[in-house]
């Protein structure tokens, strides 16, 4: 990922080969502060409605983002693998973030303070930029995804679904589902029931 390669760089470049004198102390002090943490599958990693506090970098795994209603329904929203960053916009406004954050499986992250990546990212001009790449490309996976939504019927949902699952695995002829059915089945907009029809092979 773009952004995580150039924050990586950033951290060692000299004054003298690009940087401004006072953009590259503030990327290091960035990185004085910068942890990396791995949590075991099925850690919450933060709130619906909670100000972020750290800009999450994922660095291996995958974390599952889930919206919430006012009477508890919750739905998948999206899954972020590595490597990310997790929902910088809500970091660079210092917004709540919308969703809930959830590891599905082990995963390792880097934690940037907030205050401190704000900072870095104001100053920073190619810390920027890399992070406006990546929120561009978010942008775009979140309107693919509403496409396929708003466009695709059910059975067409799960067959993009299956393909995709397919070509991450390596396994042309068949695909392991990741998740429990309820879960990938709030991703693609329908009910369990719905999903497991459309599992089923047509009748000949």
């Amino acid at each position: 990922m773009e952004a995580q390669l150039a924050m990586r760089g950033e951290a060692n470049t000299d004054p003298g080969t690009g940087d401004s004198s006072k953009e590259a102390p503030r990327i290091r002090t960035m990185f004085q502060h910068t942890l990396e943490h791995e949590v075991p599958a099925g850690t919450i990693l933060f709130a619906q409605g909670e100000v972020p506090t750290f800009q999450i970098v994922v660095l291996s795994g995958s974390v599952q983002l889930f919206g919430r209603s006012r009477d508890g329904r919750e739905v998948l929203i999206e899954v972020v693998r590595a490597p990310d960053l997790l929902i910088p916009a809500a970091v660079v406004t210092a917004s709540p973030y919308l969703m809930q954050g959830r590891a599905p499986e082990p995963t390792r992250f880097l934690l940037i303070p907030a205050d401190a990546f704000r900072d870095a990212v104001e100053r920073n001009p190619r810390l920027a930029k890399a992070v406006l790449e990546t929120l561009a490309e978010q942008f775009r996976r979140m309107v693919r995804q509403t496409k396929n939504l708003k466009l695709r019927s059910a059975a067409e949902r799960v067959g993009c679904h299956i393909l995709v699952l397919s070509e991450r695995q390596g396994t042309p002829d068949r695909a392991i589902l990741p998740y429990e059915k309820h879960v990938i089945a709030s991703e693609l907009g329908m009910t369990r029931e719905s999903f497991s029809r459309a599992l089923k092979p047509s009748p000949r």
